[in-house]
Order: structure tokens, then C-alpha cells, then sequence
């Protein structure tokens, strides 16, 4: 799958997913979380059940069990659940269309095959992390200081090279 086809299509899961927010319907939930699932695994691997976790997808907060539910219940379930793998996709996009990561299903076309991603001019007053993020280094020379602290936090653990050995034990302290 080339760059161009997974924006395209991660668009077009977008586009569904906000019309299942507005007009929800349990069947095409399911169609378009089995088409989304197969995107995201093509393009970024198979995803653990830690993964969905973590993204809290299909984790609706009041979940009905025991029996069918009802219209308004279901509605509201397909709409929390449409969100959360819409925010999914949102990010998958802007992994792949602003960030410009290689993935896993990566067949060249678009950026990815050698292509440079383009830059941001340095006068450029929009910001693209937030200020809880550590600045973007890319392009950046390597911190000058950095090899001479790795060298010596280097040196400092040779000193304790020892502190995981076993010893010999000592015979006075066994005779207590």
C-alpha cells in the first residue's frame, strides 16, 4: 500500500466514522470497525489487546450486559465507540500525512521511499508540539555535551563492576 492510498482511505474511515456519530447504526459499526482494524494492522501491525486498551477503543464506560439494549443505549454506545476509533484514525493520519512515518505496509509512492519530509521554516510561528513536549531536535546537531556525560556515566558503573558477583562467604560470619 503506498502513502497516498493509506491517507486516502484512513480519510474515508474518518469521513464514516463521523457519519456514524451522527447517524448510528450498530451494523455499520461493525462493518466499519472490521474495515478501520484491517487498515490499522496493514499499515501498523496487528494490534494487542493492551494496544486497544490504551486507546480505549470499544470501551464504552456504561456498558449494557445481560441484555439487548435499547434504541437510545445503542445509539449512544455505537457513538462512544465511533469516537474513540475515530480519534484512533485521526492520529494514525497525522502519523503518516504531517509526521511523515515510515509503516509497515509501506509499498513506496508519496514520501517514504527516500523522499525527503518537507520542513518547516524556521520562522514558521505555528508550533507544531505543545509546550508539555520536548522540543523537536531533528536537523539539529547532537548535543555537544552528550557523549562526554555518557562517557562518564560510563566510567562511573566500570567502578561498581563487581556489585552483582557473588563472594565466597566469609567463615567468621558463619559461625554465629
Amino acid at each position: 500500500m503506498t502513502r497516498d492510498e493509506l491517507i486516502d482511505r484512513t480519510r474515508q474511515l474518518i469521513a464514516e466514522g463521523d457519519r456514524l456519530v451522527a447517524a448510528p447504526s450498530m451494523d455499520a459499526l461493525q462493518t466499519w470497525l472490521q474495515l478501520s482494524d484491517d487498515l490499522l494492522s496493514r499499515a501498523w501491525g496487528s494490534m494487542d489487546r493492551y494496544h486497544l486498551a490504551w486507546l480505549m477503543v470499544g470501551k464504552p464506560k456504561g456498558i449494557v450486559r445481560g441484555r439487548p439494549m435499547e434504541a437510545d443505549e445503542e445509539a449512544a454506545y455505537v457513538r462512544e465507540v465511533a469516537t474513540q476509533k475515530t480519534a484512533a484514525l485521526r492520529m494514525s493520519l497525522d502519523a503518516v500525512d504531517r509526521q511523515h512515518m515510515p509503516f509497515v505496509g509501506e509499498t513506496g509512492g508519496g514520501l517514504g521511499q527516500g523522499e525527503a519530509a518537507p520542513t518547516r521554516p524556521t520562522d514558521d510561528p505555528t508550533p507544531d508540539r505543545g509546550p508539555d513536549r520536548a522540543p523537536d531536535r531533528s536537523g539539529l546537531p547532537a548535543d555537544p555535551s552528550l557523549a562526554d556525560r555518557l562517557a562518564e556515566a560510563r566510567a562511573r558503573a566500570e567502578t561498581h563492576r563487581d556489585h552483582g558477583e557473588r563472594r565466597a562467604p566469609r567463615p567468621d560470619r558463619m559461625e554465629r
